[in-house]
């Protein structure tokens, strides 16, 4: 139980310190966002647990062509917030965008041969 209460206090010290980080410098948030930590944390966690190579294998390459239908988000919203849209519904957008293109990853990607 306490490995579990030190996974989460440690990812969520993670969103704490962008969110901190970004009210002083957008740049810098930005940058401590970007960094795959949460990723190498899931990694670390994936191998503590199970200590499979192959599974963390997959995951990495899985977690690799997962980010890529998510990067257009951090696009269209600040394109949509800069027209005037609200917040709520730019993130609304660039969250139903992101979804629409994981189905089209999920789909696409094995039918090109690349497991996910």
């Amino acid at each position: 139980m306490l490995y579990l209460v030190v996974k989460a206090a440690l990812s969520g010290l993670i969103v704490l310190a962008v969110s901190e980080l970004a009210k002083r410098s957008p740049a810098l948030g930005a940058l401590v966002a970007s960094l795959p930590l949460v990723s190498l944390l899931g990694m670390i966690w994936l191998w503590q647990d199970t200590g499979d190579a192959q599974r963390l294998a997959a995951h990495a390459e899985a977690t690799f062509w997962l980010v890529l239908p998510s990067l257009p988000m951090f696009l269209l919203v600040p394109a949509l917030l800069r027209q005037g849209i609200g917040f709520y519904p730019a993130l609304l957008a660039g969250c139903a965008l992101t979804v629409a293109l994981y189905l089209l990853t999920v789909w696409l990607l094995p039918k090109l041969g690349i497991p996910i």
